[in-house]
């Protein structure tokens, strides 16, 4: 096990994130290629968290809050909001623009979420793209001593989640009480992380803290236990055999179709977001994934 402490990212607005993959360290956990922690940040008016149209290819993203409200448009007509612990997983595949927007909401004085990027298998770069969205109260849940695991993607410990991938993987809410204990063993061919967002878990008798993940060796038992409340991401699955290229919001297994996706987007050939006026336009040529530049990167 590797200890792994997200970067601060500034977004302006009083908005930042914690990035912790794609890091020096890990590159990616099995196909997952791309998490930030977005707050928790008090939400104003005049101060919404704004993510204008922006493109992905050759990926699935996954939108999971703790707090507030977040206006879903994509181009291939959804609209949603997103709201606490619900699942929100987006399929780029051949190509999507989509935008998010903070919604005020008298329930939710806090923005606090977690994003996700999932690489697709190379078979499955180009397929179509689609929106899927899963109610909390389907989400289903693994149950152990002071723990609950709310899987919202993937295969874990006998449980499948209903929501449509396309690799073997695993995405789960720990939700640990004080004095929660457990043991989980991964299977040999699958890598696994496990991410603090709120609290702290003692992992291999080692204290993890927030903005920090514990990365783990294919097949490693993960133990845990927890003195106080806490929150964390587990995710996981089998790697690919192929290097995975990422440049600003498109991932790929091909230098060539990144740049083709670069060249739709400058030219607006990209289908547009119903509702959408703006959008975010190419990055200069200078700037890249090297210099972990992002300006839409977070949803």
């Amino acid at each position: 096990m590797k200890i792994i402490s997200a970067v601060i990212k500034e977004l302006g607005d009083n908005f930042r994130v914690r990035r912790i993959l794609p890091s020096i360290e890990a590159r990616q956990v099995g196909p997952f290629v791309f998490v930030d922690h977005l707050g928790p940040v008090s939400i104003q008016t005049g101060k919404e968290l704004t993510v204008r149209s922006h493109p992905h290819i050759g990926l699935a993203t996954i939108t999971y809050l703790y707090d507030g409200v977040i206006l879903h448009r994509d181009s291939i007509g959804s609209e949603m909001p997103i709201r606490p612990y619900e699942v929100n997983w987006m399929t780029a595949g051949s190509g999507i623009a989509h935008s998010e927007r903070s919604q005020m909401d008298s329930q939710y004085s806090i923005l606090e979420g977690i994003q996700t990027w999932v690489a697709l298998p190379k078979e499955s770069e180009e397929v179509s793209a689609e929106f899927f969205h899963l109610d909390r109260k389907d989400i289903p849940v693994i149950e152990g001593k002071g723990w609950e695991l709310r899987l919202v993607a993937g295969e874990f410990l006998g449980k499948r989640s209903p929501v449509k991938v396309y690799s073997s993987l695993f995405y789960a809410d720990l939700d640990a009480q004080s004095g929660a204990k457990g043991e989980w063993k991964i299977p040999f061919d699958q890598e696994s992380a496990l991410y603090v967002a709120r609290g702290s878990l003692e992992v291999q008798g080692q204290t993890i803290g927030v903005g920090q993940m514990a990365a783990f060796l294919p097949g490693e038992t993960i133990s845990f236990s927890s003195t106080q409340g806490s929150r964390s991401i587990l995710l996981g699955g089998i790697p690919f055999p192929e290097r995975r290229h990422l440049w600003w919001n498109f991932v790929s297994t091909s230098l060539e179709r990144i740049e083709k996706a670069k060249l739709e987007w400058k030219e607006e050939r990209f289908a547009a977001v119903p509702g959408e006026t703006e959008r975010i336009p190419l990055p200069d040529k200078n700037r890249s994934q090297n210099s972990l530049y992002f300006e839409s990167v977070i949803l």
